[in-house]
């Protein structure tokens, strides 16, 4: 999505009204996913909204995946930024890396 389009959902006017339509919204979205009704826009738009107001969001499970299949690192939000961190998330040593398993 581009910035300013983004943005617009700070304007008063329009934060105002996708607050009041929100409840609805959502009764629509769970209908449909309760009826088998795909609705990739209406259910994909509202997760972006969800996550666009949040402050913190759950991506710390993603960093998790990327560490232990790829060795990747993360940081941590308890630590100073840029320090980064990796998991022997197996508990016995080696290569957890991706390029490390024998398929």
């Amino acid at each position: 999505m581009q910035p300013e389009l983004a943005s617009l959902l700070l304007d008063p006017y329009f934060k105002a009204e996708i607050t009041a339509a929100q409840p609805a919204w959502r009764r629509v979205v769970s209908a449909a996913a309760q009826y088998g009704i795909p609705t990739p826009a209406m259910s994909s738009a509202l997760a972006f909204f969800d996550g666009y107001r949040r402050a913190w969001l759950p991506a710390n499970l993603l960093q998790a995946q990327r560490d232990y299949f790829g060795a990747h690192t993360y940081e941590r939000v308890d630590q100073p930024r840029g320090e980064y961190f990796h998991t022997n998330w197996t508990g016995q040593g080696g290569d957890v890396t991706s390029n490390a398993y024998q398929g």
